[in-house]
């Protein structure tokens, strides 16, 4: 079935049960959907756009009051939607860092972190991970520490994932974040797997900034995402332009600097919008969630020779499994080869695994109902067996 012409209609979400580790968090609400439609055009948000002239300030679609009620969730004192996570960690890296600071991010960093230090001229300085994948307060104060020494001055930023894409793990950020305190570095979070599914008090952390993800953990149509922080730092990472043309002496009122002056228009902050009560309430079930991932997690353990790399009992639903001790001797002599895993769950209704993969992959179950976890754990069992695989 076509949408379009050469484009196959999208019908993975209606047909299978996804775990892929990326768009769990993602998926778009009934409400989202009809809000896509209805707002699809690029400049649908501005018609009631008055002075002014900035999208955070229109108030019917209500996008302003949006913003206020980001903020009073997140407890902080202002947001701004944006393009994706990584243009939040681009407007505050723009906003702090100058060409030839260190700038500390974690051995787990997402690359996008990388590069918005690269962006700004920074020099990235790496936290190391601990033997469980963690980032720990202690290794934070001392390669702030060690920077200190080799530049002769404290970063004037540091990222930390507050849960890593890597393992999904959850990290302490309160702790660290006292710790960058501590040397007066402003600590931004990245909430990408964060922000949306699990409860989040940006001021209880005592981070400065919170990003999130509205496509990856926000139910909200790509790229989408907002940037929050304390009355302390907006006024600098929302600052106005000062702007002035030679020729024409025009300037350019409120518009601010780091968000290109307006920012998420049309379907995308629509979209964040009509998934957001439901988004508001899912948070509240964060424990719920976590069950059901460790019900999966269990059942893939049962399978002798299969090891779970992230922590364990789950605290997250994103996890990164190791099955070349299982999956991957199976592949081994089969005559599918390695894509005999994602063809056989295929089968039962389940993606989102990637096709070939049997050696380490993740997987999230974020959103699952009771009975498609049941199915999903079941699942893994079932092929194991078939494919003469010991389970306990």
């Amino acid at each position: 079935m076509k949408c379009a012409i050469d484009i196959d209609v999208r019908d993975v979400e209606e047909l299978f049960i996804n775990i892929d580790p990326i768009q769990a968090g993602g998926r778009l609400t009934p409400d989202a959907m009809k809000a896509a439609i209805a707002y699809g055009d690029g400049y649908s948000v501005c018609d009631a756009c008055q002075k002014p002239f900035r999208l955070d300030y229109i108030k019917k679609p209500p996008i302003a009051q949006f913003h206020t009620d980001l903020a009073e969730w997140l407890n902080m004192d202002q947001v701004r939607v944006v393009p994706g996570a990584r243009r939040g960690f681009q407007a505050v890296a723009s906003t702090y860092v100058e060409k030839g600071d260190p700038v500390l991010l974690t051995s787990l960093a997402h690359y996008t972190e990388f590069i918005a230090v690269e962006q700004a001229g920074g020099i990235p300085r790496e936290i190391p991970k601990d033997e469980k994948n963690h980032i720990t307060p202690d290794a934070v104060a001392a390669r702030i520490e060690d920077v200190i020494d080799e530049f002769k001055r404290a970063p004037p930023l540091m990222f930390l994932d507050h849960v890593d894409y890597q393992y999904g793990n959850v990290h302490d950020a309160k702790a660290i974040a006292k710790v960058a305190h501590q040397y007066d570095i402003p600590i931004l979070l990245n909430g990408a797997y964060s922000v949306g599914i699990m409860p989040i008090d940006g001021k209880d952390l005592g981070v400065d900034f919170v990003i999130g993800s509205g496509h990856k953990s926000m139910a909200a149509p790509a790229p989408s995402g907002l940037v929050a922080t304390t009355a302390e730092h907006a006024e600098r990472v929302f600052r106005t332009t000062r702007s002035k043309g030679d020729i024409t002496a025009r300037t350019f009122g409120i518009k601010e600097v780091e968000m290109m002056g307006c920012t998420l228009m049309g379907v995308t902050v629509i979209g964040m919008m009509a998934s957001f009560p439901h988004v508001r309430e899912r948070v509240k079930h964060w424990d719920t969630e976590v069950a059901r991932s460790r019900r999966i997690v269990d059942a893939l353990l049962s399978i002798e020779g299969t090891r779970v790399l992230s922590d364990y009992p789950r605290t997250h639903t994103l996890t990164r499994i190791d099955t070349r001790n299982s999956f991957d001797k199976v592949a081994e002599v089969h005559k599918k080869r390695g894509f005999f895993l994602s063809n056989d769950l295929k089968k039962r209704g389940i993606t989102g695994v990637i096709p070939g993969s049997t050696k380490v992959w993740k997987f999230n179950t974020y959103g699952l109902t009771e009975k498609q976890a049941d199915h999903v754990a079941n699942a893994f069992v079932e092929v194991a067996r078939e494919n003469n695989l010991s389970v306990s």
